[in-house]
């Protein structure tokens, strides 16, 4: 399976599991929220909303026009960090992440 193939389907799996816990909102952050230049937008946003706003499409967009994904990719830590604040059970969303991660370490030449 290509890096491409395996990251579409992660993100789909990101997205879904999102929704079933009620992570996934509806409303779009402003656009100054959406610009900023922080590492996950982390003065802005929360993590769900960088994932759901930002990471999610991009990616996407780069799937989608046969663009090169990143060659350095680590968002667990942050993901751990931010889900350790919120109630949420996010044990199957951070699995993912993980496995997203993993993906990318794989495919590193």
């Amino acid at each position: 399976m290509s890096l491409a193939s395996e990251v579409h389907e992660l993100l789909d799996r990101i997205n879904q599991e999102m929704i079933n816990i009620d992570l996934w909102q509806s409303t779009l952050p402003s656009q100054e929220a959406l610009a900023s230049a922080e590492p996950f937008c982390c003065d802005t946003l929360s993590f769900s909303q960088w994932l759901e706003f930002i990471l999610l499409p991009k990616m996407q967009m780069l799937i989608d026009s046969n663009m090169d994904l990143p060659s350095d990719f680590l968002i667990l830590p942050m993901a751990q960090e931010s889900f350790a604040k919120i109630d949420e059970n996010t044990a199957k969303l951070l699995q993912l992440i993980s496995q997203l991660d993993d993906v990318f370490s794989a495919h590193k030449s």
